[in-house]
Protein backbone atom coordinates (compact mmCIF):
# COMPACT_ATOMS: atom_id res chain seq x y z
CA UNK A 1 0.00 0.00 0.00
CA UNK A 2 0.99 3.35 -0.58
CA UNK A 3 2.47 5.76 1.91
CA UNK A 4 0.35 9.48 1.84
CA UNK A 5 1.80 12.75 1.98
CA UNK A 6 0.12 16.10 1.79
CA UNK A 7 2.69 18.61 2.12
CA UNK A 8 6.17 19.33 1.26
CA UNK A 9 7.00 19.22 4.87
CA UNK A 10 5.87 15.88 5.21
CA UNK A 11 8.18 14.47 2.34
CA UNK A 12 11.44 16.47 3.78
CA UNK A 13 10.64 14.64 7.16
CA UNK A 14 11.00 11.39 5.49
CA UNK A 15 13.96 11.60 3.30
CA UNK A 16 15.80 8.61 4.18
CA UNK A 17 12.51 6.55 5.13
CA UNK A 18 11.65 3.42 3.83
CA UNK A 19 8.16 3.21 1.51
CA UNK A 20 8.12 -0.82 1.52
CA UNK A 21 7.80 -3.58 -1.00
CA UNK A 22 4.72 -3.84 -3.56
CA UNK A 23 2.59 -6.63 -4.84
CA UNK A 24 4.12 -8.83 -7.16
CA UNK A 25 3.53 -8.75 -10.89
CA UNK A 26 3.74 -11.35 -13.66
CA UNK A 27 5.78 -10.12 -16.51
CA UNK A 28 4.13 -12.55 -19.29
CA UNK A 29 5.39 -12.40 -22.69
CA UNK A 30 1.62 -10.31 -23.46
CA UNK A 31 3.34 -7.35 -22.11
CA UNK A 32 6.91 -7.91 -23.08
CA UNK A 33 5.50 -7.93 -26.86
CA UNK A 34 3.43 -4.91 -26.52
CA UNK A 35 6.58 -3.06 -25.64
CA UNK A 36 8.40 -4.63 -28.49
CA UNK A 37 5.68 -2.80 -30.35
CA UNK A 38 5.56 0.63 -28.49
CA UNK A 39 9.30 0.84 -28.60
CA UNK A 40 10.16 -0.99 -32.13
CA UNK A 41 12.69 -2.63 -30.38
CA UNK A 42 11.82 -6.70 -31.71
CA UNK A 43 15.22 -8.00 -30.68
CA UNK A 44 15.02 -11.58 -30.60
CA UNK A 45 15.85 -12.08 -27.33
CA UNK A 46 12.91 -10.56 -25.80
CA UNK A 47 9.72 -11.53 -28.87
CA UNK A 48 11.22 -14.90 -30.62
CA UNK A 49 10.66 -17.34 -27.77
CA UNK A 50 12.29 -20.44 -29.85
CA UNK A 51 15.80 -18.61 -30.73
CA UNK A 52 15.93 -17.38 -27.06
CA UNK A 53 15.79 -21.01 -25.84
CA UNK A 54 19.34 -21.35 -27.22
CA UNK A 55 20.36 -17.97 -26.69
CA UNK A 56 22.19 -17.04 -23.19
CA UNK A 57 19.18 -16.49 -20.84
CA UNK A 58 17.60 -19.76 -21.78
CA UNK A 59 13.93 -17.77 -22.19
CA UNK A 60 12.94 -14.43 -23.28
CA UNK A 61 13.61 -11.15 -21.27
CA UNK A 62 12.06 -8.27 -20.83
CA UNK A 63 13.86 -4.89 -22.12
CA UNK A 64 15.54 -3.44 -19.41
CA UNK A 65 13.67 0.13 -19.87
CA UNK A 66 10.36 -1.84 -19.80
CA UNK A 67 11.33 -2.80 -16.01
CA UNK A 68 12.66 0.89 -15.81
CA UNK A 69 9.14 2.13 -16.97
CA UNK A 70 7.66 -0.23 -14.49
CA UNK A 71 9.64 1.15 -11.97
CA UNK A 72 8.76 4.72 -12.56
CA UNK A 73 5.51 4.57 -13.06
CA UNK A 74 3.75 1.19 -12.16
CA UNK A 75 5.78 0.56 -9.03
CA UNK A 76 6.38 4.12 -8.23
CA UNK A 77 2.52 4.77 -8.14
CA UNK A 78 2.25 2.23 -5.39
CA UNK A 79 4.62 2.61 -3.33
CA UNK A 80 4.33 6.85 -3.01
CA UNK A 81 1.05 8.55 -3.46
CA UNK A 82 1.83 12.37 -3.35
CA UNK A 83 -1.16 14.56 -2.67
CA UNK A 84 0.11 17.59 -4.55
CA UNK A 85 -1.12 20.42 -6.71
CA UNK A 86 1.19 19.11 -9.72
CA UNK A 87 4.01 16.46 -10.25
CA UNK A 88 6.35 16.25 -12.76
CA UNK A 89 8.76 13.54 -13.85
CA UNK A 90 12.47 15.27 -13.71
CA UNK A 91 14.43 12.24 -14.82
CA UNK A 92 16.68 9.50 -13.50
CA UNK A 93 20.37 10.26 -11.60
CA UNK A 94 21.41 6.48 -11.36
CA UNK A 95 20.17 3.63 -13.11
CA UNK A 96 21.03 0.11 -13.21
CA UNK A 97 20.03 -3.46 -15.01
CA UNK A 98 22.00 -6.17 -12.33
CA UNK A 99 20.31 -9.27 -13.97
CA UNK A 100 17.66 -9.88 -16.74
CA UNK A 101 14.06 -10.81 -15.67
CA UNK A 102 13.40 -13.85 -17.88
CA UNK A 103 9.56 -14.09 -19.13
CA UNK A 104 6.92 -15.82 -16.77
CA UNK A 105 8.81 -14.49 -13.54
CA UNK A 106 7.18 -12.32 -11.18
CA UNK A 107 8.76 -8.61 -9.76
CA UNK A 108 7.78 -6.37 -7.35
CA UNK A 109 9.77 -3.23 -6.08
CA UNK A 110 10.85 -1.97 -2.89
CA UNK A 111 10.83 2.13 -2.24
CA UNK A 112 13.37 4.29 -0.39
CA UNK A 113 13.22 7.69 -0.02
CA UNK A 114 16.71 8.57 -0.86
CA UNK A 115 16.49 12.69 -0.64
CA UNK A 116 14.38 15.85 -0.35
CA UNK A 117 14.97 19.50 -0.96
CA UNK A 118 12.82 22.10 -1.75
CA UNK A 119 12.36 24.25 -5.02
CA UNK A 120 10.88 27.79 -6.03
CA UNK A 121 7.10 27.55 -6.12
CA UNK A 122 6.27 25.58 -3.25
CA UNK A 123 7.64 22.15 -4.27
CA UNK A 124 10.04 19.99 -3.43
CA UNK A 125 12.63 18.07 -5.63
CA UNK A 126 12.64 14.23 -4.66
CA UNK A 127 14.70 11.39 -5.05
CA UNK A 128 13.33 8.08 -4.82
CA UNK A 129 14.98 4.71 -5.35
CA UNK A 130 12.96 2.06 -6.71
CA UNK A 131 14.48 -1.35 -6.38
CA UNK A 132 12.67 -4.46 -8.40
CA UNK A 133 13.92 -7.71 -7.50
CA UNK A 134 12.95 -10.77 -9.18
CA UNK A 135 11.17 -13.58 -6.97
CA UNK A 136 13.20 -16.33 -6.24
CA UNK A 137 16.46 -14.13 -7.68
CA UNK A 138 19.66 -13.31 -6.12
CA UNK A 139 20.20 -9.82 -7.86
CA UNK A 140 17.55 -6.94 -8.50
CA UNK A 141 16.47 -6.89 -12.12
CA UNK A 142 16.61 -2.63 -12.17
CA UNK A 143 17.79 -0.31 -9.60
CA UNK A 144 16.62 3.27 -10.44
CA UNK A 145 17.02 6.37 -7.92
CA UNK A 146 13.84 8.30 -9.96
CA UNK A 147 13.62 12.15 -9.63
CA UNK A 148 10.00 13.96 -8.82
CA UNK A 149 9.11 17.21 -8.57
CA UNK A 150 6.01 17.78 -6.18
CA UNK A 151 4.33 20.90 -5.90
CA UNK A 152 1.80 21.74 -3.72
Amino acid sequence: MAKHFNSAEALLCAAGSSLGTTEWLEIDQARVNQFADATGDHQWIHVDAERASAGPFGACIAHGYLTLALAGSYFLSRLIDVRMRMGVNYGCEKIRFPAPVPVGRRVRAHGEIVSVAPVDGGGVHAVIRVTVEIEGGERPACVADTVSRYYF
